[in-house]
């Protein structure tokens, strides 16, 4: 895409500008990210993961086509114009299917593709990395690579077929599985100058035997990991020593900069040190969702001293109660320590819980949450104890006293720190990390 290829073109040139990347399918994450990014005269840009939409509707139920038309509804709504939102996909390749066949997983990975591409997805992660049912474990970069490469050659004709921008592509993957470490963490180990440039190499070499020249051109990033990462109640933050080698690395490559992932969490001096060392793709997304469960804690609380009780949405325990009746989005990942489970289930940086959020019984119990307070507004010293800044921005005469607008101020919060850390024309970030 023209604009990605631009802005990517501007930060090797030497303007130290990055992206943010907003990976989430909750609604309202997706609507403050749209509205913050009108306010700031932003492009955003919105990914899925495979595991979230797919052919087979993925978690959230929807496909590619269904996450557009959810999309081009917002943007509506919001007045955003559709030409500022770039769609991507995460992650793209067999993760849903690992436990098929490899040949059989890859008919999967070839029909989510041409899915994806043909829906108007134009930001492609070609993620091949992970083992099928009769793969060796771990898998050898060549077959990385080739399976990658299949997908692309998949991706290019779908997108020759349907038209409109050429997608763009981002390779490589990061070491810990998508979403957060399950294990506790005490350090990181940076990927490798000489790893960094072997899966370029490799996957160059399977790119020109499929024919991709022109496709090649178009990889803007590599996934590689930069020693940050976050547990369920700890965080690595960035420490741009240790990746020195490999920023100077990716500057004598043309096209393509370092795309990182896990990077919720990390304050924005370490976000903008990331963006300085060419990580200038960033992603986030728990710290979204994870900022809605504190916005709707907080205003779970606020009705539970404000509203009487026959009439209470009690949202916190709908919640809670649909993860304790479906466990599996959890268990695995969680301790069976009954004290240090009720912990991680609601506070884990990880935050499975926004894989619940899209239950019935809590989808309505939040929209009843919403009118309660909207047509009943708590007093401004609720407001102030447990939205203690949205209380101030009220104040201030710069945030309306609505629900939905509380919400997305607190997601709004998160979404800042990017847009000071990827726009250097910003003075406020203290870079003394």
């Amino acid at each position: 895409m023209k604009v990605l290829l631009g802005l990517i073109q501007l930060h090797k040139m030497g303007a130290q500008n990055g992206l943010y990347s907003v990976c989430s399918s909750h609604p309202l994450v997706l609507e403050a990210a749209m509205k913050h990014a009108l306010i700031k005269g932003e492009h955003v840009i919105i990914e899925a993961t495979s595991n979230q939409v797919n052919q087979d509707g993925g978690y959230t139920g929807k496909t590619p086509a269904d996450f557009y038309a959810m999309i081009h509804m917002l943007a509506d709504k919001v007045g955003l114009p559709l030409e500022k939102v770039i769609l991507g996909g995460d992650h793209l390749g067999p993760n849903c299917w690992q436990d098929l066949p490899a040949e059989e997983a890859m008919i999967k990975s070839d029909e989510l593709i041409t899915c994806y591409v043909k829906a108007g997805f134009r930001k492609i992660h070609l993620d091949c990395s992970m083992s099928c049912a009769d793969d060796p474990v771990p898998l050898g970069d060549a077959i990385v690579a080739e399976r990658a490469a299949r997908l692309c050659a998949i991706a290019e004709k779908t997108w020759n077929e349907v038209g409109g921008e050429p997608p763009v592509y981002v390779i490589g993957t990061e070491v810990p599985v998508p979403g957060g470490a399950q294990e506790g963490l005490d350090s990181l180990e940076v990927t490798s100058v000489e790893a960094a440039s072997e899966t370029i190499q490799v996957h160059y070499d399977a790119f020109m035997g499929k024919g991709l020249k022109n496709a090649w051109q178009r990889i803007i990033g590599l996934v590689v990991q930069p020693g940050v990462e976050f547990d369920h109640h700890k965080i690595i933050p960035f420490q741009p020593a240790k990746a020195q080698a490999l920023s100077q690395y990716i500057e004598s490559n043309a096209h393509m900069v370092f795309e990182a992932h896990s990077t919720d969490y990390q304050s924005t001096a370490h976000l903008s040190a990331l963006v300085d060392g060419h990580f200038a793709i960033l992603k986030v997304g728990p710290w979204l969702t994870f900022a809605l469960r504190e916005a709707i804690w907080a205003l779970d609380a606020i009705e539970q001293e404000w509203i009487d009780p026959e009439q209470r949405a009690n949202v916190k325990a709908t919640l809670l109660q649909a993860m304790n009746d479906n466990p599996m989005y959890w268990k695995k990942y969680y301790s069976t320590e009954p004290k240090q489970q009720a912990l991680d289930c609601q506070y884990s940086l990880s935050d499975r819980i926004r894989y619940y959020w899209p239950v019935p019984a809590v989808d309505a119990a939040l929209g009843v949450l919403i009118d309660n307070l909207n047509q009943t507004p708590p007093p401004l010293t609720l407001l102030s104890q447990y939205m203690p800044a949205q209380y101030q921005a009220v104040m201030d005469n710069t945030l309306s006293m609505n629900v939905r607008e509380l919400i997305f101020h607190k997601i709004s919060q998160v979404l800042e720190q990017y847009s000071i850390a990827c726009d250097k024309t910003v003075d406020a970030v203290n870079k003394d990390i």
